[in-house]
């Protein structure tokens, strides 16, 4: 019976399974390294109010695309996925740096 056929009928192959764990488990590693490079760009963010530089910083953001389209590019990935993954990050590690930032202006 086709792997289809047998999912519609609700039975799932093992191997299925053990590989959705295995995607499961990286999901979660991810989520918590991410979880530490938002803790570490927190701080981040409190130095720079500290020292009134800028929430953002174009030069090293346009290393950081070209690193990891790289690394994307030596792992078998996309780079095009790569770059869109870090504007995303960037983008909400800016917004964390301006609040951070404007909380510091205000006086908390």
């Amino acid at each position: 019976m086709a792997e289809n056929d047998n999912m519609t009928q609700g039975v799932i192959p093992d191997e299925l399974l053990d590989l959705r764990a295995s995607i499961d488990n990286l999901d979660a590693a991810i989520i918590q390294m991410l979880a530490e490079r938002f803790k570490l760009t927190r701080k981040v963010g409190h130095l720079k109010a500290e020292t009134t530089l800028p929430p953002s910083d174009p030069a090293r953001e346009a290393r950081q695309v070209e690193r990891m389209r790289r690394l994307a590019t030596e792992a078998g990935l996309e780079p095009e996925f790569a770059e869109k993954f870090l504007a995303f990050v960037i983008a909400e590690v800016i917004r964390h740096h301006e609040a951070i930032a404007e909380s510091r202006a205000a006086g908390s």
